[in-house]
C-alpha cells in the first residue's frame, strides 16, 4: 500500500514508519521541513517525503493521487495556550481537502479517550478534529488512549522526572484522578493492526493497558520499580495556575504544555470497551511492564523518538532553514580554535556534547544557566538529548537546537533557544588541516542584547577556551 505518514517527525511517526517499511508499503512522510527527518540515509532512500504545512493554504500538486490510506497524527497543544483548539480545526480541514484530491481510502487517526461530557480543551479539541475527519471522502478509524507509556513519551518522561528528582512530593489534587496508560508497542500494534481492515472503518475505538490507576498510583508504581523512596502530600488548594508552574519548574515540559496537561488531567479517561483488542488479538501489556521496556530502550541507547525534539518543545516555530547562515553583519563572536591530535575522537566528542555528559567544562555554570533560562520562562537545560552519540537536525540539545548535523563535513551548528536578549549560535568545525573551530556568535537585539554579552564576556573567556580544550582532549 501507499501511505500517507503526517507527523512523521513526531514521536508516535518516528516509531510507526520504520514498522510500516518492515510491512513492505510505500511510504510518503510528510512534515513541514525535510531537513528535520531525523532517519538515516538507508531508510531515507526508501520513502518518499514532501513538505507541507497544514495551517497554509493547500497546494494540490503536492501529493500523488494514488495514495490508499494517511495517518493522521497532527497536533498542536504544546504550541499554544489560548487557540490550539483553532489552529487543530483548521490543520485537519486542510488535510481533508488534501486527501479529498487523492484515492485515499482510509484515514486512521490517533486521539484521546471522551467518556465524560465535560471535556478539557485538549480533549475537546481531540474530539472535534476526529468530527471533522468523519467529514472527509475517505473511511476514518479511530483510536483513542489515554496517556501513553514508552521510552521518550511526554507521559513517561514527566513522571520520570518528579519521582527521580523529588523524594517528598507536594502535589495537587488531580494526582488521585484515574486512567488507563498504555504501552506504546501496544498503540503501534493497534495503528499497524486497523491498516486496511475493513471491520474498523468509519468507526472509533478505546485502546488501553489492563491497569486502571490513579496519577498518584503511576508515581508510586514508578518509584518501586526503580527502588526509589517516594512520599507524595496532596494538598487540595493548588490551582492549575500553580500546578503547571510546578510541572514547569520540575519536569522538561514546557509551560503550554504543562498548562493543557494538568487541565486535562483532572478528567478520568478510562476505555470503555475492548472490541479492537478482541478483534486484534491483542494482550495489553501492564504498566510496570511498559516501564520495564522503556529503560530497556534508554540503557542501550535505543530510543527512538522523544517528544522533547518536538518543535513546540522550545521557543521557535518558524522554519529552521533560516537560521543555518550565520550572519556576521551587527554580530558579536567569540572564537577559538586549536591542533587536534585525533580529530576522530574530537567529533566523537563533539557529537556527545550536553545532556548527561554535559559541556565538558564548568558544567555546574552551564548549569545555573539553564536554572536561570527556567526562571525567566525559557526550556533550561531539562530536555537534554535523546540519543547519547547521535544528532539530527532538527534534534532538541538542553537549551539548544541543531540547525545542522553533518559528522561527512565535520560541523554541528547549534541554535539557542534559551531566553536571551537577541539570537545565538554556536558552531563546532572541525577543517581539513585538523584544526577544530568553535565559533559563538551572538546578534544582540538593541542596548540590552549588547550590555548582557559584555557582561558575560568574563565567563565566556574560561567557559569556551575550557570547552574546546576538553573536546580536544587536552
Amino acid at each position: 500500500m501507499k501511505i500517507l505518514l503526517t507527523g512523521a517527525n513526531g514521536y508516535i511517526g518516528m516509531r510507526l514508519l520504520p514498522l510500516l517499511l518492515e510491512q513492505g508499503h510505500q511510504i510518503i512522510c510528510s512534515v513541514r521541513d525535510a531537513n528535520r527527518l531525523s532517519v538515516n540515509k538507508e531508510m531515507r532512500s526508501k520513502i518518499e517525503v514532501v513538505e507541507i504545512d497544514f495551517l497554509n493554504e493547500p497546494d494540490l500538486n503536492i501529493l500523488p493521487k494514488n495514495i490508499d490510506a494517511a495517518y493522521y497524527l497532527i497536533h498542536s497543544m504544546s504550541s499554544s495556550t489560548d487557540d490550539f483548539d483553532e489552529m487543530e480545526a483548521l490543520s485537519v480541514k486542510n488535510f481533508n481537502t488534501y486527501l479529498n484530491n487523492t484515492n485515499c481510502k482510509q484515514v486512521i487517526y490517533l486521539g484521546g479517550i471522551v467518556n465524560e461530557g465535560n471535556l478539557s480543551k485538549h480533549l475537546w479539541s481531540r474530539k472535534n478534529v476526529e468530527d471533522i475527519l468523519y467529514e472527509g471522502n475517505a473511511k476514518l478509524t479511530v483510536l483513542r488512549a489515554a496517556i501513553i507509556v514508552g521510552s521518550g513519551s511526554a507521559s513517561f518522561e514527566i513522571i520520570r522526572d518528579l519521582c527521580e528528582k523529588l523524594p517528598v512530593m507536594v502535589t495537587p489534587r488531580w494526582v488521585k484522578t484515574r486512567c488507563q496508560p498504555i504501552a506504546i508497542r501496544d498503540v503501534l500494534t493497534y495503528l499497524t493492526g486497523v491498516l486496511g481492515n475493513e471491520a474498523c472503518y468509519d468507526d472509533s475505538f478505546d485502546i488501553g493497558g489492563p491497569d486502571i490507576l490513579s496519577y498518584k498510583e503511576m508515581m508510586l508504581q514508578y518509584s518501586k520499580f526503580r527502588e526509589i523512596n517516594l512520599s507524595i502530600v496532596t494538598l487540595p488548594f493548588l490551582s492549575p495556575k500553580l500546578s503547571s508552574y510546578w510541572l514547569y519548574f520540575v519536569t522538561s515540559t514546557s509551560y503550554k504544555l504543562a498548562l493543557n496537561l494538568v487541565d486535562s488531567m483532572k478528567i478520568e479517561v478510562i476505555t470503555k470497551d475492548t472490541r479492537l483488542q478482541e478483534m486484534l488479538n491483542v494482550k495489553p501489556i501492564s504498566y510496570v511492564k511498559a516501564i520495564e521496556l522503556a529503560f530497556k530502550k534508554i540503557k542501550q541507547n535505543q530510543v527512538v523518538s522523544s517528544w522533547k525534539d518536538s518543535m513546540v518543545s522550545g521557543r521557535f516555530h518558524s522554519d529552521l532553514k533560516k537560521y543555518v547562515e550565520v550572519p556576521d553583519e551587527g554580530c558579536v563572536k567569540d572564537k577559538q580554535k586549536i591542533k587536534l591530535e585525533n580529530p576522530e575522537k574530537a567529533l566523537e566528542n563533539i557529537w556527545s556534547i550536553g545532556g548527561e555528559k554535559g559541556w565538558y567544562y564548568a558544567n555546574w555554570l552551564w548549569k545555573i544557566r539553564g536554572y536561570m533560562d527556567k526562571l525567566f520562562g525559557g526550556v533550561g537545560l531539562r530536555r537534554g538529548r535523546t540519543h547519547l552519540n547521535q544528532l539530527y537536525e532538527g534534534d532538541s540539545l538542553d537549551f539548544w537546537r541543531v540547525i545542522l548535523a553533518d559528522k561527512e563535513e565535520k560541523r554541528l551548528l547549534l541554535f539557542a533557544e534559551m531566553k536571551v536578549p537577541g539570537e545565538a549560535w554556536l558552531e563546532f568545525e572541525i577543517d581539513e588541516h585538523n584544526v577544530l573551530h568553535q565559533t559563538a556568535t551572538f546578534r544582540p537585539r538593541g542596548l540590552w542584547g549588547r550590555l548582557y554579552w559584555y557582561s558575560m564576556l568574563p565567563f565566556h573567556y574560561f567557559i569556551f577556551g575550557g570547552m574546546i580544550s576538553r573536546i580536544a582532549g587536552k
